[in-house]
């Protein structure tokens, strides 16, 4: 039986119909509905439930609400109370979720991390659909999705489900959050997300399946006031007073749908209207138990030994609003309004101290029934009128209660709390360290802008002679997250007046201070010009005992002298960080996931690859147990650069692409370059030769750092130049790197200049501009021998191999290049040794190019390199020809020997440069001297007089 659906969205329905079809497979994975309120958005959503359900599908529905959209997972939670059977107890597919699955109802747990809550709620969501015939998640008004749904929608769109799952969400336009639609957005970009906006239906549709019967004059009036809005059109229709309307308003207009709605509500009681203001306030928990108090009617009516919910004049307002379809049945015996716009309307429009009231009340009852404090907050926000020690004891416990899962709501409420603080010297400190507290909240889930004004207003309002530690504290945030924004010169004034106040700061202060005066200068002044202020950080660190404080400064200390290529010193200090580092326990590592991440870049400058991943793997389990998320993309970033190197391209794809999920969402322009920068190199060796979606990237990436110069934008530059000689523009490519390294070449960072210098040989041989390559390759070559690392000598012997190519000297240059292989694989850089194999076997004398070529296709095949496996695929060396048959001349005898490989006429011409028809000459040439007349006889015949391998 074929549907109908929704009057006048037949071409919507047909292409729902076709992402069905695909069950999440085959086609898009998302689809996106978005419109005005009232246009059609829930209908089409309920549609297309109902059409999954008829192919077999699973279906899960949740919604988004007004009132909860600080409920972390809100709208997810909401949908998995659909599943039945329920997961198994224990299931740990389902224990991993358990913030989603059950959300803030559930029980409380220990610190999580949340980016791991996603990746598990996406393989508990596969999981589902490959059970059974598939399965649709359908999130209804997502413009009011809390942050922690948004992030896990974001996920979902990013990192696409393997399994038969379609995720469907419907949202106005006009109210979505920036991040929201730009996560959306992206998934167009990518092929993942369909959107489809719904406009306003025809007059026709209106009249015909809305208001069928109704005279062609009314309804064109209608049709007119309601702009071809349904919901318009239909509130219109109902309201008891559209007949006494005409001509009518629109609806943004006197006669518009808040005032039509509230129409609704004119013929009901004083105790009606009070149940339903009571269903509005309530929302997810309007129980008939919790209505009874809340819209106090068994106290009313029911008589002193009513139980709650016993009263029959409870019963008789929800029927009576049940029959005007006010309110409506929902799951689990609750109650809902018949639409999040009614509900709004009829929770604005209550009289403010009856709604306060009711709110009060509500949070009292959750209480009793033991709802934890995350439910119990909105209402006590709703019900606060001034300052209460005990609401505030409330929100601060759902702060703590969210900040692992949804810092996001944790700020909220501490931001909540320090609204109604009451002003005046004996709550000052108080609200310094909520102040405090709320832009480190801002700060983990990624709003530094927020988090550093916040900040600068604090360190404004806390004396100069603090002697708490408060003052340093927000003046080391502030001064982290200026860098983490590019805000370098800002971060260090901040830095320098703190550290030369007076009184001086506390000893343990001052590591602090000198530690992030440490972290932020390298990024515009050369490292040797802060190496002094690090050292007496550390020094400062060892006398005071803190062993953490002191590890974190020798792996600053290693990462400025590595990217500097002070490499002995930077090897003692990496030794003795990593020492330092390993000793300490997980428990007291808290606080350095940043340190671990400096370490991690420090040994892959180093050529260390296996520590490297080892302290980036073990940053990141800290960072995702609640570490601040802008540390997150940098120690994703170095485990990918070490599987780019090491020749693992699917998995530093996977890396790169979450750490640009992490980027895209704080607003930095300088992490996003340089997650960017990071993620066009990877690009570029998995992409097939040609693809242009490295350059893309890298074009972002430098229009993200602008003019600035710094490490970040230094490395922006340089990839752009390696994506352009890859797209076959070889003088934008000398252009680029030429802009990273200035006149004098300075710029190109120091510990991998022969690399990028390799970029420029490059472009000038590829130019014939054999001087300029000459003198790069040279400067290649001294700094490599400086450095003494592999992969960096590797590099400078390409570019010297590259010269000798061009000058004619094929055989030293293959030579040349067998000798970049073999360091490359001294030190791990599989992709480096691939490549340098790749490129010198087609130039190797006698066919001994032939086992280059096959060892560098099978590294960069079982790699996932793309681009070279492309390359080995053109630039494979010819194999020797067999010996000519008795007779035949060397081309006769070359083409029978194709021909015993089964190629036919076309192909030899083209693989031999030659017309067709010249093989065919060629080939009765063959025929007469053989004294055969088939390809099949020449083919056995050749075959027999090659001698066997």
């Amino acid at each position: 039986m074929t549907r109908t659906g929704p009057a006048g969205r037949e071409a919507e329905l047909r292409r729902l119909d076709e992402v069905l079809a695909g069950r999440g497979t085959d086609g898009p994975r998302v689809v996106d509905l978005t419109g005005a309120a009232g246009i059609g958005k829930s209908r089409l959503l309920t549609e297309l439930c109902a059409r999954a359900r008829a192919r077999g599908m699973g279906v899960l529905r949740g919604r988004a609400t007004e009132y909860e959209r600080h409920t972390p997972f809100r709208p997810f939670t909401d949908a998995f109370a659909d599943l039945d059977p329920e997961p198994e107890p224990g299931d740990p597919l389902a224990e991993a979720a358990a913030p989603v699955l059950r959300g803030t109802d559930g029980p409380a747990a220990g610190p999580v991390d949340r980016f791991a809550v996603h990746r598990a709620t996406a393989r508990l969501l596969a999981s589902l659909g490959g059970a059974g015939d598939g399965l649709l998640i359908a999130l209804d008004d997502l413009h009011w999705a809390d942050p922690a749904s948004l992030e896990l929608l974001d996920h979902l769109v990013r990192h696409p489900l393997r399994a038969p799952v379609i995720t469907a969400v419907a949202r106005r336009d006009r109210q979505t959050s920036a991040s929201l639609a730009a996560a959306l957005t992206r998934g167009i970009d990518t092929g993942a997300v369909l959107r489809l906006g719904l406009g306003p239906l025809s007059e026709r549709a209106c009249a015909e399946h809305l208001a069928p019967g109704l005279p062609p004059d009314r309804a064109a009036r209608l049709y007119a006031a309601s702009e071809g809005n349904p919901l318009y059109f239909l509130t219109l229709l109902q309201s008891q007073t559209a007949r006494d309307r005409a001509p009518l308003g629109g609806p943004d207009g006197p006669g518009g749908l808040g005032a039509l709605l509230l129409d609704e509500l004119t013929p009901l009681s004083p105790a009606q209207r009070r149940t339903a203001e009571a269903v509005a306030v309530l929302g997810d928990h309007a129980t008939p138990q919790l209505l009874a108090e809340v819209a106090a009617r068994p106290a009313l009516d029911a008589g002193p030994d009513a139980g709650p919910g016993a009263g029959p004049a409870l019963d008789a307002d929800l029927r009576a609003l049940a029959l005007r379809d006010l309110v409506r049945p929902g799951p689990a015996g609750r109650w809902v309004v018949r639409h999040p716009v009614l509900r709004s309307v009829i929770h604005e429009n209550a009289d403010h101290r009856r709604r306060v009231l009711m709110h009060r009340t509500a949070a009292a009852a959750l209480a009793r029934a033991g709802a934890p404090a995350s439910v119990r907050a909105h209402h006590v926000e709703h019900a606060l009128t001034g300052w209460d020690p005990r609401d505030a004891a409330v929100l601060l416990e759902a702060a703590a209660q969210s900040a692992a899962t949804a810092p996001a709501s944790s700020a909220h409420w501490l931001g909540v709390v320090l609204r109604v603080l009451p002003e005046g010297p004996g709550y000052a400190v108080r609200r310094r360290e909520l102040t405090l507290a709320r832009a480190r909240a801002l700060s983990v889930c990624g709003e530094l802008r927020s988090g550093r004004d916040l900040l600068r207003e604090l360190i404004d309002s806390v004396p100069a002679d603090d002697d708490t530690g408060l003052r340093a504290a927000a003046v080391t945030l502030c001064a982290s997250l200026e860098r983490h924004l590019g805000h370098y010169p800002a971060a260090l004034a901040l830095l320098r007046r703190e550290l030369s106040r007076h009184p001086a700061p506390r000893p343990g202060d001052a590591v602090a201070l000198g530690l992030e005066l440490g972290s932020s200068a390298p990024h515009v002044t050369p490292y040797p010009e802060v190496r002094a202020d690090v050292l007496r950080a550390f020094e400062g660190a060892e006398a005071l005992g803190d062993a953490a404080a002191a590890a974190e400064a020798l792996a600053l200390s290693a990462l400025g002298e590595a990217y500097e290529g002070n490499l002995d010193a930077a090897r003692e200090l990496t030794g003795r960080a990593a020492a330092r580092v390993d000793a300490l326990a997980d428990r007291d590592l808290a606080g350095l996931c940043e340190p671990l991440a400096r370490l991690g870049w420090a040994e892959f400058y180093l050529e260390r690859y296996a520590d490297a991943e080892r302290h980036a793997d073990r940053g990141t389990a800290i960072a995702r147990r609640g570490g601040p998320l802008h540390i997150l993309p940098h120690l994703l970033l170095c485990k990918a650069i070490v599987h780019m190197n090491t020749c693992r391209l699917g998995s530093a794809l996977e890396l790169t692409e979450e750490a640009e999920s992490i980027a895209r969402g704080i607003g930095s322009d300088e992490l996003l370059a340089l997650v960017l920068s990071n993620k066009a190199q990877v690009l570029i060796a998995s992409r097939p030769p040609g693809d242009r979606t490295a350059l893309a990237v890298a074009e972002e990436a430098v229009a993200g750092v602008g003019n600035r110069q710094s490490w970040w934008a230094s490395l922006a530059w340089c990839v752009l130049g390696y994506a352009a000689l890859y797209a076959g523009d070889p003088e934008r490519a000398r252009t680029a790197v030429l802009r990273a390294g200035r006149a004098d070449l300075a710029g190109l960072q120091p510990s991998m200049r022969p690399l990028f210098l390799e970029a420029l040989v490059t472009a000038a041989v590829a130019g014939g501009d054999l001087g300029s390559a000459d003198g790069w390759a040279a400067l290649a070559t001294a700094e490599s021998q400086r450095l003494g690392l592999p992969t960096q000598r590797a590099s400078a012997l390409r570019s010297t191999a590259q010269l000798l190519s061009a000058r004619g000297h094929r055989a030293e240059a293959a030579g040349t290049y067998a000798r970049a292989a073999a360091e490359a694989a001294r030190s791990g850089a599989t992709l480096w040794e691939a490549q340098s194999l790749l490129l010198g076997a087609p130039l190797a004398p006698d066919g001994s190019g032939e086992a280059m070529w096959r060892r560098g296709r099978r590294l960069a095949e079982a790699g996932g390199a793309l681009l070279l496996t492309g390359l080995a695929d053109l630039l494979r060396p010819a194999a020797p020809p067999p010996p000519p048959l008795p007779g035949l001349t060397p081309r006769e005898g070359q083409i029978a020997a194709l021909v015993a490989e089964g190629l036919t006429t076309p192909a030899i011409a083209a693989r031999l440069r030659l017309s067709p028809r010249t093989v065919d000459t060629h080939l009765s040439h063959i025929y007469r001297k053989t004294n055969v007349t088939s390809r099949a006889a020449l083919a056995a015949l050749t075959a027999r007089a090659t001698p066997s391998p």
